[in-house]
């Protein structure tokens, strides 16, 4: 595992954004330590002082990210939202982790479809823990006549994460029916609205205030 200290807090993240380059493109069994090093422009012996093992700095590769995704839909994905502010909010910036760092979505995408060795802890506890507030939160604005009841929560969940990373982890899928070289801000604001129509279909208007009613 990482190490800390003040030193650590430039390396770390250099050596990070390295590993997430080098593991995208050539997954964990095709990447080495001495690539990941030159891509960072660090001895191996750096690397390896901060990150024991290659194991040990792919576990904390794919932790940083499922890290980050779980921050955003902690901040957005709560009760002092309502519920669409909270959705294209969340949507949005996952929309545009996809398109700023593709690369990150693939290894995980990758390690899922390789049988998901390295984060199966994770995902059994710690995602589904936080699985379980997200839906916390739908029952409360369901409660609070702000959604719909008809659906379910986790599988909603489900569907907002495929339908974000998607466009990390099939953007060569989707340029290529697009007719493009590659993917514009454009597409990705398209998906963003198109996203959003889908989920205002179970989102309902929210309520006036007593007060304001009786000011009629």
């Amino acid at each position: 595992m990482a190490k800390s200290g003040n030193p650590r807090r430039s390396t770390v993240p250099q050596i990070l954004n390295a590993a997430e380059k080098i593991f995208s493109a050539r997954g964990f069994a095709g990447a080495r330590v001495d690539d990941i090093a030159r891509a960072c422009d660090l001895p191996k012996a750096n690397v390896l002082y901060y990150f024991g093992t290659k194991e040990d700095l792919y576990q904390a590769t794919l932790e940083r990210l499922l890290t980050h995704w779980l921050d955003d839909a902690d901040h957005w994905l709560s009760p002092e939202h309502e519920p669409m502010v909270a959705f294209e909010g969340y949507i949005r910036i996952k929309m545009a982790f996809s398109r700023r760092r593709p690369e990150a979505s693939r290894i995980f995408a990758y390690e899922l479809l390789s049988g998901g060795t390295f984060v199966k802890d994770y995902l059994s506890v710690t995602l589904r823990e936080h699985v379980e507030r997200r839906v916390e939160v739908f029952r409360h604005w369901q409660e609070q006549g702000l959604m719909t009841t008809g659906f379910d929560p986790v599988h909603f969940m489900f569907l907002l994460w495929s339908m974000t990373q998607a466009y990390a982890d099939m953007q060569v899928q989707l340029v290529a029916v697009l007719g493009r070289t590659g993917m514009k801000e454009k597409d990705f604001e398209a998906g963003v609205q198109t996203i959003m129509k889908l989920v205002a279909s179970v989102c309902l208007p929210a309520r006036q205030d007593v007060s304001e009613l009786c000011a009629e």
